[in-house]
Order: structure tokens, then sequence, then C-alpha cells
């Protein structure tokens, strides 16, 4: 049983990952660089590159070439940090901000065909139980 439902939510992942991938392409963004615009927009304070490294789960080094793509599309710029000069912050753009959106519209659309199939109460359910299961310590 546990073996049949570990594939069962990785098949679900693995064509929700593709559909946004797909639906992310028009714009331009891979889902790592979605994730990363995500990440930022939603940080408050600004973060600096070592926080969005960590709450990407990336090594800092990684983080880097990802900053550096939305920063040359004009979604987010750096930014000295007043409180520490040797720190950079990471500030989203009004046009980011636009870009959020899309991206936000996106992972939506795609979440939304994918689980059309259910009504809402077994959505609900689901989302109960996976949160049940994703909150667990260990």
């Amino acid at each position: 049983m546990e073996t049949e439902l570990a594939d069962l939510v990785h098949g679900v992942g693995h064509r929700l990952r593709r559909g946004y991938g797909e639906r992310l392409g028009p714009l331009g963004l891979s889902p790592g660089q979605a994730r990363a615009l995500r990440v930022i927009a939603d940080a408050e304070p600004p973060l600096k590159m070592v926080q969005l490294a960590e709450r990407l789960r990336i090594v800092p080094r990684s983080v880097t070439p990802v900053v550096d793509v939305l920063e040359e599309a004009g979604l987010v710029r750096r930014e000295v940090d007043p409180a520490s000069r040797r720190s950079t912050l990471l500030v989203i753009t009004p046009e980011g901000r636009v870009e959020y959106g899309r991206v936000r519209e996106a992972r939506r659309k795609v979440a939304e065909e994918l689980f059309a199939v259910l009504t809402p109460e077994q959505r609900e359910q689901l989302r109960d139980l996976l949160s049940v299961v994703d909150h667990q310590t260990g």
C-alpha cells in the first residue's frame, strides 16, 4: 500500500511539474526561476541571497545564476543591505510583480486542470490529508 501511495504521489507531482513547466515556457521562465521569483515576491523584508538559497533548499553558489536571469529580465534587483554592506538584498521590481501574477495564474490553471476530476469536497479532503503528511516531524 505505501509503495502504491508513493508511486501515485510521485506521478501526480510529475504531471503537475510538467504542466507548470509547459505554462511557464511562454513566460520565458523555468520552474526553478519561477519558484525563486515567488519566494522573493512573498518575502518581507527583502531576502539576502543566502536566505533565498536556504528557502529554495539549494547551495548558496547555485542561487547566483538564478538571480542573474531574474535580474537580467528586470524582475528583481540587487541592493546593498544597509544593515550589513557585505550582504545583498533581493528586491522584486514592478515588472517582477506583474510577472509573478502571471506565474501564480499559470500555477493555478495547471492545478485546476489536474484536479478537475475531483469534487470540491474531494479536493478539500485531499488537501487536508496531504497537509497532515507534509507537516509530520521526522
